[in-house]
């Protein structure tokens, strides 16, 4: 059995379950991708230290600086167990007897187990010591602006509040070299935003109100609203958040690729660079997102006419490319036992944490297996994934079952970068630009510094060129 693959279902059943049992611990976006990068920066270290880092070609330099050697005897697998044990439970309290069991079924024999097990422990407490000081999602002392064009509340779901305004900018990073920013976003009036404007407002609207799509705008296709709910994700109940997402397909990846002597080795480096990529992802998408403070098109639209909105001026013919009652399909509430309404995320626009997580998380993984370009890759030849939004299983907000629907991707993780940006638009709850900014064609141009799209490579890069290393990027205030 392979530890790192086992620890990593575990952990990816914790985020689920966390999102299910209302017990609201690590939860959302950037909780998620921190406490998923603390355990399993806990596992690599544990791992590599009993391992030793002589076992070429696959780097197993330490993560932590200054971490005392294990007993000679020591048993991997044992540091590994015992490292994801005590960091789960430390992030998930609730949930402890579950890792208990676990722990209890994962097989550990042979020698060295106590001398394993000691240092195993000992990784998790320097680990999460190192993260104590983070903060919290909550937006207590945060207030929105008024002004035209910044964040305000969804007026469909008006009481969600404001998910994470101070993480980013008060988080230490993971493991960039650097607080990585983007460009200015295109802003409302420019001919760049409009053509976004024109294209969300037809993809990403509700359902209910295609009939009042002006002529000329293009509606959103059955197969564009699967796409959509497909990458959804967005923290309900049984599926948790994007993380967990990206983490199950680059399972995928690795199970068909890491089937040498040395795959364990290889799976631990992976796990740790993709989940610190996602968890600086978190950092930084949310300090750019509190910095540029754009709006959502559930705003944008109905707003877009500069007699409407909190500061309004007199204007009794509104535009054409304003609509006062427009109301995206929405982030979709699966699994609702309440048959809730779909929503649009509570933080601002640009970039998307979609986009940014995604890209971070497989590129990453591409640079891993070899692949230095920005274009299509064959890391998912012959492979299929079944997103959990449509397993058979899950129910939309209406308590409708989802069929299950098989996907493969002929232009690999690549293909699944973009089309996991554009899922967002599709929703009608992002701007194509909070994803990357299009060429002629819709295809991201990469020479521009816009979006999450460029935000995730450039972590990934990052990270993946300067080594797993702690970083020593603080806060930004």
């Amino acid at each position: 059995m392979d530890p790192i693959l086992y620890w990593n279902e575990v952990a990816l059943e914790a985020n689920r379950v966390s999102h299910t049992n209302g017990k609201n611990e690590q939860t959302g976006p950037t909780l998620s991708s921190r406490a998923l990068a603390i355990v399993h920066l806990a596992i690599y270290d544990a791992y590599a230290g009993v391992r030793g880092n002589p076992f070429a070609p696959v780097n197993l330099s330490p993560y932590l600086p200054n971490l005392p050697n294990p007993q000679p005897n020591a048993s991997a697998d044992a540091a590994v167990a015992a490292a994801a044990h005590a960091t789960l439970s430390s992030l998930f309290p609730s949930q402890k007897s579950f890792f208990d069991l676990k722990h209890t079924q994962a097989g550990l024999q042979g020698t060295g187990l106590q001398e394993g097990h000691e240092f195993g422990l000992l990784v998790a407490q320097k680990m999460l010591e190192k993260r104590q000081d983070d903060p919290s999602a909550s937006d207590d002392g945060y207030a929105a602006s008024m002004a035209r064009g910044a964040h305000r509340l969804d007026p469909d779901n008006s009481g969600q509040g404001f998910n994470a305004p101070f993480y980013g900018a008060k988080s230490r990073c993971f493991a960039v070299t650097n607080r990585h920013e983007l460009d200015v976003p295109p802003q409302p009036g420019s001919p760049e935003y409009l053509t976004a404007l024109q294209q969300v407002r037809g993809k990403g609207i509700a359902p209910e109100l295609m009939g009042t799509l002006p002529a000329g705008l293009s509606a959103r296709t059955a197969s564009e609203t699967v796409i959509g709910i497909y990458w959804g994700y967005d923290g309900v109940a049984e599926l948790g958040t994007p993380p967990r997402l990206y983490n199950q397909i680059v399972r995928a990846v690795a199970i068909e690729r890491n089937n040498g002597a040395d795959s364990v080795d290889q799976n631990a480096r992976l796990f740790a660079l993709v989940n610190a990529a996602m968890a600086d992802a978190g950092v930084l998408a949310w300090d750019q997102k509190y910095i540029h403070d754009l709006w959502r098109p559930v705003v944008g639209i109905r707003e877009n006419d500069p007699s409407l909105g909190p500061t309004g001026t007199d204007n009794n013919v509104i535009s054409a490319d304003a609509d006062p009652s427009w109301l995206p399909l929405g982030a979709p509430k699966t699994n609702s036992k309440t048959f809730e309404k779909n929503f649009t995320p509570p933080f601002p626009a640009y970039p998307s944490g979609h986009a940014t997580f995604g890209a971070a998380a497989l590129h990453i993984t591409r640079l891993f297996y070899g692949v230095n370009s920005r274009s299509t890759d064959n890391l998912f030849d012959g492979l299929t994934f079944v997103s959990d939004e449509f397993n058979g299983i899950s129910r939309d907000n209406k308590g409708t079952v989802r069929p299950k629907h098989v996907r493969n991707f002929p232009d690999g993780l690549w293909q699944m970068i973009v089309e996991n940006g554009l899922s967002r638009v599709y929703l009608g709850v992002h701007w194509v630009f909070d994803a990357f900014a299009p060429d002629n064609t819709g295809n991201p141009d990469l020479s521009k510094n816009i979006g999450g799209i460029p935000l995730g490579i450039t972590i990934a890069e990052d990270i993946f060129n300067n080594g797993l290393n702690l970083s020593n990027v603080g806060p930004r205030n």
